[in-house]
């Protein structure tokens, strides 16, 4: 398993993507769990497994299709991830955040980034959208800080800031595209566990007391790699599931994808709004 890669390295996973689409992308997406759907409205689309490039890893989770797809959408040049990679599949920091690192050396400006997360705050039921205020890293906090190693500085600083992680304009845009659309947009705060265990009720009445909203196994690398590269970042999550602080009911990877079939259309509208207006 690698766990750092080279600027060279990243280098040529951007030129393989180049080589394979005829535009130049400036907003990237990533799909969460059972948010595959709106890579399909995608128009001009060129679509690229990730088998096919080099040093990317492979999504093994179901609702991951596992494959970019680039090309039109609401007027915008964008690149879908239609399925993320995850920590717990085994792979290391570096691995699952190589796609972000050709996002940025592919000159892109925004990311977006989707998932799927169980409710922890007792208001949200699933179905709810949140949009990401803030997030909790404790992925990171535990060792598992995706800069960690050499930093390339060709790509960002040593020590970047995260105090605005999530970028205030973009935010403004999904709050108001939710409003036009009369979507209920949620906000909270994320927070990003390694998995692939689903919390017991002792974990998440601790993330409740530290201030979660949502929690989830994605995301969090994805936007600090994102944030020292200089992209603006959006996060929105789909709660798919209402955290059991008591333990009195269980959660499957079955309920959250079958929720996704309710969140979907309510995500790709607000995102579909915020392309219109950037």
């Amino acid at each position: 398993m690698q766990a750092f890669f080279t600027i060279e390295q990243i280098d040529e996973v951007t030129a393989a993507v180049r080589e394979k689409i005829k535009t130049s992308p400036r907003i990237g997406i990533i799909l969460g769990s059972g948010l595959n759907d709106l890579a399909a409205s995608v128009e001009n689309a060129v679509t690229i497994p990730y088998s096919d490039l080099p040093h990317w890893p492979r999504s093994t989770v179901a609702g991951h299709a596992g494959q970019l797809v680039v090309g039109e959408l609401e007027g915008q040049q964008v690149l879908v991830m239609q399925g993320r990679i995850h920590f717990y599949e085994g792979y290391t920091m570096g691995q699952i955040t190589i796609p972000i690192r050709v996002m940025v050396r592919l000159g892109l400006e925004i990311m977006i980034v989707t998932n799927s997360a169980g409710g922890i705050n007792q208001d949200f039921v699933p179905g709810d959208v949140m949009l990401i205020t803030d997030n909790l890293n404790l992925m990171g906090m535990t060792g598992q800080n995706p800069l960690m190693g050499p930093n390339l500085d060709e790509l960002g600083p040593r020590f970047p800031d995260m105090s605005q992680i999530y970028d205030a304009e973009l935010s403004e845009l999904a709050r108001s595209s939710a409003a036009e659309r009369g979507i209920i947009l949620k906000e909270g705060v994320y927070v990003g566990l390694c998995g692939p265990s689903f919390e017991s009720p002792a974990d998440l009445r601790f993330l409740q007391m530290v201030g979660a909203d949502a929690v989830g196994m994605s995301t969090v690398p994805e936007v600090i790699i994102a944030k020292h590269g200089g992209l603006r970042c959006l996060g929105i999550s789909g709660i798919s599931n209402k955290a059991s602080l008591d333990g009195s009911s269980k959660t499957t990877h079955e309920e959250v994808i079958e929720t996704g079939k309710v969140l979907t259309p309510k995500i790709e509208a607000i995102i579909r709004g915020v392309l219109k207006a950037s």
